[in-house]
């Protein structure tokens, strides 16, 4: 397939011609042939019957769990990806879109959950949701944030895995009853032990040792959660405790969520799968097993959290990844306030099969690809290499794939020495039918310096003599 570019070179001249010129360019990625590439249907596998491990054991007297993070129990699993025996809810305004469509895109899916939205982590595009920016209680899908902030002490080096901590009262006794790794006071815990019962068995008394072992005090890193959550954006969440349980001031949405969940997985990606891929975990001489049963139903399933409280109801944030067209696909689910576990593993398996199947990501340019060399006036070289700083990536209905055209439109100034690597030169508008899809900056992709006194006066006699001829102006 070819791609018709229309690159601007001038704005629209007072004689009424259009100021384009039709460049023809290929773009390899995007043939009829890759961009209707489908996933492999091994890895829809939901329905595959696969057993979850042996019931939690323990060589010392049976511990409580917490009522409000029941264990996965293997008696209970499915021979295949459950329905949800509840009648879905009405849960206020229907699901939304969160790219353009039209009719030939796979109806929205019906679920239980409360509120809930599917990210393509792989282009940053939010699929669909339902009720994503409306506050929910987070529960323990709180210690996504405890978890990364523990790894940026692991990258920072002010932490290490092997680093023993010694077990607070505080941390033992916190919410009797409650879920727990069992640590015990005075007795020392290694970091990576203590990660492993913040994530596979959602330890609240895990997640208070870690707290006051990065930060001195469960306060202080109580403090640092808030403070990173508003470095990512995430402006409708706030957090009073390390672990979740509930309280007025630890809220959320499905939408920051699903942002923290992938900035997770992104700035720390192999300690994201080391943790979360594990079935089960045993300490004190108690086996757990991962409350993530996404893990035996769907191998695509890299990780994920859970949570539950009787307010929040059952929620989970999973993300997979799946062969697509420009690479490695991710995507990541958010469900909260399902009615039961089977609902949210139901719920996230219908979400992830839905976005996999119906929607394809295609990589329309590299980073660092030239799409031009326009003119620099004024400059020591008289063009510059024009691009991207990244990817450029579009998240697309399957049978949209073949009908995509990128426009580049050059800003309508002259460029003009000094000129700035990763300055914007203009901009690339991907349209499906006349509708706008993606709309991406151009960059320099290197710097022009100014050119001696001679060379700049003898570019401005010719910029002067190409303003008169209706070319165009420089900015003021």
């Amino acid at each position: 397939m070819r791609v018709v570019i229309a690159m601007r070179a001038s704005p629209q001249p007072a004689s009424g011609k259009t100021g384009y010129t039709e460049i023809e360019t290929p773009i390899a990625l995007m043939n009829k042939r890759t961009a209707a590439a489908l996933f492999s249907l091994n890895a829809i596998c939901l329905s595959v019957s696969l057993a979850l491990p042996a019931q939690a054991t323990a060589t010392t007297p049976a511990h409580p769990t917490h009522k409000n993070e029941k264990k996965a129990s293997p008696k209970s699993a499915p021979k295949s990806a459950p329905a949800a025996e509840e009648a879905v809810a009405d849960n206020g305004p229907p699901p939304v879109f969160g790219i353009p469509n039209d009719a030939t895109t796979a109806p929205l899916p019906t679920l239980n959950a409360k509120a809930w939205l599917l990210l393509d982590q792989t282009s940053g595009a939010v699929i669909a949701s339902r009720n994503a920016d409306e506050r929910v209680e987070p529960a323990s899908l709180t210690k996504i944030m405890t978890a990364y902030l523990i790894f940026s002490g692991l990258r920072d080096k002010t932490l290490k895995l092997d680093q023993m901590v010694t077990v607070s009262v505080d941390a033992w006794k916190v919410a009797p009853g409650s879920s727990k790794m069992f640590i015990e006071p005075g007795k020392q815990v290694s970091i990576d032990d203590l990660l492993s019962g913040l994530l596979i068995q959602s330890g609240n008394d895990a997640a208070v040792a870690l707290a006051e072992a990065a930060a001195g005090s469960e306060g202080a890193f109580v403090q640092k959660m808030n403070e990173q959550a508003q470095a990512m954006g995430l402006a409708h969440t706030h957090f009073n405790s390390p672990h979740g349980l509930p309280d007025p001031q630890t809220y959320s949405t499905a939408s920051d969520l699903a942002r923290m969940a992938a900035r997770l997985m992104t700035d720390f990606p192999d300690l994201y799968v080391h943790y979360d891929q594990q079935k089960s975990f045993r300490y004190n001489n108690i086996t757990q097993p991962n409350r993530n049963r996404m893990l035996w139903l769907d191998p695509s399933v890299e990780g994920g959290k859970t949570g539950h409280t009787d307010a929040a109801g059952y929620c989970m944030i999973v993300s997979a990844v799946r062969p697509g067209a420009a690479g490695p696909r991710r995507l990541i689910s958010v469900v909260m306030g399902t009615p039961s576990e089977k609902a949210r593993v139901a719920d996230t398996g219908q979400l992830l099969n839905w976005g996999f199947g119906n929607f394809e990501t295609l990589k329309l340019y590299t980073k660092g690809q030239v799409l031009g060399t326009p003119q620099v006036w004024k400059g020591k070289q008289d063009a510059v290499k024009i691009g991207f700083e990244q990817d450029v990536l579009v998240t697309v209905p399957r049978p949209w794939t073949s009908r995509l055209k990128p426009t580049l439109a050059r800003q309508e100034q002259p460029l003009i020495a000094p000129l700035q690597k990763d300055a914007t030169v203009g901009h690339v508008n991907v349209m499906l039918d006349n509708k706008s899809v993606l709309d991406v900056p151009v960059r320099a992709l290197e710097s022009v310096d100014e050119a001696g006194f001679f060379g700049r006066g003898w570019d401005g006699v010719k910029l002067w003599v190409h303003e008169m001829m209706g070319g165009d102006k420089p900015a003021a």
